[in-house]
């Protein structure tokens, strides 16, 4: 993949050992050290998934600085699903039909120095030009709520199982040892409560016709709920694909 200039930032594939290393190093600061104040200079956020994955780094054209990172696994069909990331916590059998090549996005993280908005807008130019160059017909993941305490996300759960819930052909099913299952109706969430405890990576997806499961799912090591997403490429309306591409031009 060729880098990608928008604006104040670009997007460069990982070349080395030192460009995994920076990237484990902001997943740690995001997703662990930031979170609790923590400060380890040679502590690192890995997995054996990293050495199955292409890493994107997004880095700040004025300083140099890595500003943001993610990395994306690809499958040429749901056939490979069990070697996702996603599949250790989701029974993802219902997937395995899935026809099309497939891309999970996994670890996306910004610094907090950094504006998320702007550099998710880049990391989507970037998911775009990979999207159609691998002619994938769906991204997957886990969208990660950050810390583990389930009691402050009761609306935006709602929401999701009131609204995005995923088709049944091809709803995940329960695996993880330490489910959160998501408020049962008559709740009624709070709209806009909802939205601002969404990860940001996660709304975007909604807005493009991304669903997800029926139930979220505990990782302490990482101080995360992750909640399965999926999206498929032809349900993303037309409008959304076409600003997509002019971005990503």
């Amino acid at each position: 993949m060729p880098e990608l200039h928008k604006g104040r930032y670009r997007v460069r594939p990982a070349l080395g050992e030192d460009d995994l290393r920076a990237a484990q190093r902001l997943r740690w600061l995001c997703f662990i050290g930031d979170r609790h104040g923590m400060d380890d200079p040679d502590a690192r956020d890995a997995d054996a998934h990293d050495a199955l994955c292409r890493h994107l780094l997004i880095e700040d054209s004025r300083s140099g600085q890595l500003a943001g990172c993610f990395r994306l696994l690809d499958l040429e069909s749901g056939a490979d699903i069990d070697s996702s990331y996603s599949a250790q916590h989701y029974d993802l059998e219902r997937l395995r039909a899935f026809p099309a090549a497939m891309i999970e996005i996994g670890r996306f993280c910004v610094h907090p120095a950094h504006s998320g908005s702007d550099i998710l807008r880049t990391a989507w130019a970037a998911l775009t030009r990979h999207v159609d160059a691998a002619g994938a017909g769906l991204l997957f993941g886990c969208s990660s709520f950050p810390g583990t305490d389930a009691a402050g996300y009761e609306d935006a759960f709602a929401m999701l199982r009131d609204c995005h819930q995923a088709p049944p052909r091809w709803l995940p099913r329960m695996r993880a040892p330490e489910v959160v299952r998501f408020p049962p109706p008559p709740r009624r969430p709070d709209a806009s409560r909802a939205r601002a405890t969404m990860p940001p990576l996660l709304r975007s997806y909604l807005t493009m016709g991304g669903w997800v499961s029926d139930h979220a799912v505990m990782d302490r090591a990482l101080g995360t709920i992750h909640v399965f997403t999926g999206m498929e490429v032809s349900a993303i309306p037309s409008s959304r694909a076409r600003a997509l591409r002019l971005l990503a031009g």
